[in-house]
């Protein structure tokens, strides 16, 4: 543990910060995978929208980066098209 008033604050700090950001990208595993598995049925357009919504959610919060909400994005879509 560290002797300096700071850090002691600052591994706090990353605790929850940590506990955070991974509540958030196990959601978005959650939710990447039932808008997979909803593909055919008829609420995967509403599966599918909240996948897409969680990914900016967490791009905005800065869990992950844009460039890789728009990456699982596209290959979402990607997959989701090819099984129609």
């Amino acid at each position: 543990m560290a002797n300096i008033k700071s850090q002691k604050k600052r591994v706090l700090t990353n605790a929850k910060r940590e506990e955070r950001n991974k509540a958030v990208k196990s959601e978005l595993k959650t939710r990447t995978k039932k808008a997979l598995s909803s593909a055919g049925s008829e609420n995967a357009d509403a599966d599918l929208r909240t996948a897409v919504k969680r990914l900016d959610m967490a791009a905005a919060k800065g869990v992950i980066h844009k460039n890789e909400a728009a990456r699982r994005k596209s290959r979402l879509m990607k997959k989701l098209n090819a099984s129609k």
